[in-house]
């Protein structure tokens, strides 16, 4: 992803959380978002052990201050983890990375991590391309389409949609009348206008109920914080969703961090190690970076221990022949389904909506990984846009909404495989989700090219395929 798009994102992301300090990493590269100056450990006799080593290092180190080392989070915990605090956070340079260095040979003596950084996990971890909804007619249906078949109470398939909840019409549209949930905090601002990532639930809720109509849906909040929020906190919200309403039959989930960690991120291995033991199958989305870093919690499909609990899904363009250009990808993601230019509804249909976006989104670019051009480009977007999509070089860009709307990501194919796992559930009238989502890859026969090599596709009955024209890049 091109530097510039991710510093936008990091702005971004930081005013939607204004009381933490985060940087870019490693190395200020456009890999992910963490909090400056916090490790995250985990609690119990390592965090002391990583506490003193830390302190000990940076008071034999010319150049670092131990003043600030001391434990910020709790003793003990059902997430298992707790933060330290490494240094001022206030101050210029990020410490997290010589704290790394303090633990580094006592982890190759043991043989485990012993800490890491608390990384944000957000539902649109860069900027590029489609994290921007774009209005759609009134008239123009839904894609996919409303698959045929019945809701049926008594054997409906349970779905946790953890996102940033509904929108609070969203049951005037007919697909979401028996959906629940959380309500979307704070809509829009105070000149009326639609906030950022506002919908992305009700959106998500839309695709699955399309793609599986004898599903019970609840969609909650967890994210509502503009899609972003701590690993700290993160696997702490996934217990309190599950705890809810009890452990669903699939949890889709479209939000994420990159890391290099073959183990994955620390804040999340409770969760993880739970949901292992319960018969919830995770579908989780592969990223948009475009890149073939692991992005968790997805990339747990590809540890043997956690393959039969965590599905993958990584996005196909437009017209699902290949990967979407933004789609990570590599082992570790299971399948691709169509995650470019879907519909689905994102606000109610009585009252049009005004949004404006805080960036351009859907103008050429290019992907340091493998220099992959985007094909789901829309007009770029420099000034009040016209419904018909067309800048009149005004400031800001403003569009608006009437119901349904067109959105790009790995946010939404995951929705679709979701969708497809449980309408599998319910035409074999199998009770084991983790015994449909392998029955589901078996019998996945479809290819599609992504980076070169030919990977599994689904792709819905219902799903309508657009052109996927590439345009002229400039030297």
């Amino acid at each position: 992803m091109a530097p510039q798009r991710f510093h936008e994102q990091f702005q971004h992301i930081q005013r939607a959380l204004p009381d933490v300090p985060l940087t870019m990493g490693p190395d200020d590269s456009a890999g992910c978002l963490y909090e400056k100056g916090v490790l995250l450990v985990r609690d119990g006799e390592e965090a002391p052990f990583v506490e003193d080593a830390v302190r000990t290092h940076f008071t034999e180190t010319r150049g670092l201050v131990p003043d600030h080392v001391r434990r910020e989070g709790p003793q003990t915990g059902r997430t298992g983890v707790t933060r330290i605090r490494v240094g001022d956070p206030a101050g210029g340079e990020d410490t997290v990375p010589h704290a790394l260095r303090a633990v580094r040979q006592a982890e190759d003596r043991r043989g485990r991590r012993l800490a890491g950084r608390n990384h944000v996990v957000h539902i649109a971890v860069n900027a590029c391309p489609g994290d921007e909804p774009v209005p759609v007619p009134r008239a123009e249906p839904a894609n996919p389409a409303p698959a045929r078949g019945r809701y049926d109470p008594a054997t409906a398939v349970g779905v946790l949609v953890v996102d940033t909840g509904l929108v609070h019409d969203h049951r005037h549209y007919p697909l979401l009348a028996h959906t629940t949930g959380d309500a979307q905090r704070a809509e829009t601002d105070a000149d009326g206008l639609l906030r950022q990532y506002v919908g992305h639930g009700t959106f998500i809720a839309g695709i699955l109920a399309a793609v599986a109509p004898n599903t019970d849906i609840t969609v909650r909040g967890t994210l509502n914080d503009a899609g972003a929020v701590l690993e700290s906190e993160f696997g702490a919200l996934l217990f309190e969703a599950v705890d809810r309403d009890g452990w669903p039959d699939i949890i889709s989930l479209s939000a994420g961090t990159p890391g290099e960690d073959p183990e994955g991120p620390i804040g999340l291995e409770a969760f993880m190690r739970e949901l292992r033991d319960q018969h919830t199958l995770l579908v989780a989305a592969a990223g948009n970076n475009g890149s073939a870093t692991p992005f968790w919690p997805a990339a747990y499909a590809g540890l043997p221990e956690y393959a039969g609990s965590v599905l993958s899904v990584g996005a196909l363009r437009a017209d699902g022949e290949g990967g979407a250009c933004f789609s990570n990808h590599g082992p570790w993601v299971r399948v691709y389904a169509p995650g470019e230019r879907l519909t689905s509804a994102l606000t109610g249909f009585r009252t049009p909506v005004p949004y404006v976006y805080q960036h351009s989104t859907y103008d050429t670019c290019r992907f340091v990984a493998g220099d992959y051009p985007c094909t789901c480009q829309y007009p770029p977007h420099t000034g009040v846009l016209s419904e018909g999509l067309a800048s009149t070089g005004g400031k800001p860009d403003q569009v608006m909404f009437e119901g349904l709307a067109q959105w790009s990501g790995t946010s939404f194919a995951t929705p679709v495989v979701a969708g497809l796992v449980a309408a599998r559930m319910t035409r074999f009238r199998e009770r084991d989700p983790r015994v449909a989502g392998a029955g589901l890859l078996a019998a996945a026969t479809d290819r599609a090219e992504v980076r070169g090599a030919r990977a599994p596709a689904l792709r819905p009955p219902t799903w309508r395929p657009a052109p996927a024209a590439i345009p002229a890049l400039p030297v």
